[in-house]
C-alpha cells in the first residue's frame, strides 16, 4: 500500500481510551499513506477519530496497536527523549484555538522565536530566522506586537511561523480556521500553500469547511475511526488555496484497507435493505453486494 515517496504511513492503526470502565474505540483499524510534499485535508463527523490521528502523528498520543511512521521515525518505537526530540524538529503544530498557540504576554517575534531556544540556536541566528518567517506570512510591520493587538487571523499567522520556527518536514493543523471569517480563513489558506510550496512541507489539515475538497488536492473522509472516502481533483491545480475552485472536477473513491475492508455509507446499504449479511458477486471485473434474501 506504500507508495515511493511515502512520508507518512499508517496501518491498521487502533486508538482505545478507558474512561471509567468504558473503552472507547477512536481508531479502529485506520490505514493512510501520504506523500512528501503532499497537503491533504481530513474530514469527518466529531467524534470520528480526527484529531485523534492529528494527535498521534504529532507525538501527543500513542497508538494502542498498528503501525505508523513519519518519515523515518517509527512513533511506536520512540523513547520520551526520542519524542521530545521528534516534536521540536520534525512536527509543527498549530490549534485551532489561538490561545494555545501562543504566549500572551510575548510579542509575536519573541513567540516564533522561543521554541528555537530550546534547541540551542544562537540569539542572532533565531531573531534572523523569527524576522523571516514573520515576513514569510505577512506580518513584517506587526512583530512587536503582542496577541491582544492582533486580529484572530494575524494571531494565526504567527501561529504559523511558531510551528515553522524549527523547519520541521510535517505541518499538522487542527481546524487552524474553524474561529477565522471566511476571508481571513481564505487568506491562512492561502499561505498554507505558500508555504507548500517555498519548504515543500508536507501539511495535514482538520476541516470542517464543507468546500475544503475545491480547495486542496486531495481530501479524505474518516467515519467510525476509519478511513473511509477519499476525493481528488480530476485535473492538476495548486495543491492548497483559500479560494473554492468550484470548476474543479472531483473523484470520489471508496477506500479499500490492507485487509480489504470496505465501508459502505449507511444511506446505500439502507437503500439495498442489506442488513448483517450480503452476497458478494465477481461478474465481469466488478463486485456486487447483494442482498441476502435477493436470488442470483
Amino acid at each position: 500500500m506504500t507508495s515511493t515517496t511515502a512520508y507518512i504511513v499508517c496501518e491498521d492503526l487502533f486508538k482505545i481510551y478507558k474512561i471509567a470502565d468504558l473503552e472507547v474505540v477512536a481508531l479502529r483499524g485506520l490505514d493512510l499513506v501520504v506523500d512528501e510534499g503532499e497537503v491533504v485535508a481530513v474530514v469527518g463527523a466529531s467524534g470520528s477519530g480526527k484529531s485523534t490521528l492529528l494527535n498521534i502523528l504529532a507525538g501527543y498520543d500513542t497508538p494502542s496497536a498498528g503501525r505508523v511512521s513519519v518519515g523515518q521515525t517509527d512513533l511506536l518505537r520512540m523513547t520520551s527523549k526520542d519524542v521530545e526530540t521528534y516534536r521540536r524538529h520534525e512536527v509543527g503544530f498549530v490549534w485551532q484555538q489561538t490561545s494555545r498557540n501562543l504566549f500572551p504576554y510575548l510579542t509575536a517575534l519573541e513567540n516564533v522565536s522561543l521554541p528555537m531556544m530550546l534547541t540551542n540556536v544562537p540569539s542572532k541566528e533565531r531573531e534572523e530566522k523569527a524576522r523571516y518567517l514573520l515576513e514569510t506570512v505577512g506580518l513584517s510591520d506587526r512583530m512587536d506586537h503582542t496577541p491582544e493587538k492582533l486580529s484572530g487571523g494575524e494571531q494565526q499567522r504567527v501561529a504559523i511561523g511558531v510551528a515553522l520556527s524549527n523547519t520541521p518536514p510535517l505541518l499538522l493543523a487542527d481546524e487552524p480556521t474553524g474561529e477565522l471569517d471566511d476571508a481571513t480563513a481564505s487568506e491562512v489558506l492561502d499561505l498554507f500553500g505558500k508555504i507548500n510550496q517555498e519548504f515543500n512541507t508536507t501539511i495535514m489539515i482538520v476541516s470542517h469547511d464543507p468546500d475544503i475538497a475545491y480547495k486542496v488536492g486531495r481530501l479524505v473522509m474518516i467515519r467510525d475511526g476509519k478511513m473511509s472516502t477519499e476525493v481528488r481533483r480530476k485535473v492538476s491545480y495548486e495543491k492548497i488555496s483559500g479560494e473554492a475552485q468550484v470548476d474543479a472536477k472531483l473523484e470520489e473513491f471508496t477506500l479499500v484497507d490492507g485487509a480489504g475492508r470496505v465501508q459502505i455509507p449507511k444511506e446505500y446499504l439502507d437503500q439495498l435493505q442489506i442488513k448483517e449479511r450480503a452476497r458478494v458477486v465477481v461478474e465481469d471485473g466488478r463486485v456486487t453486494l447483494v442482498p441476502e434474501e435477493e436470488q442470483k
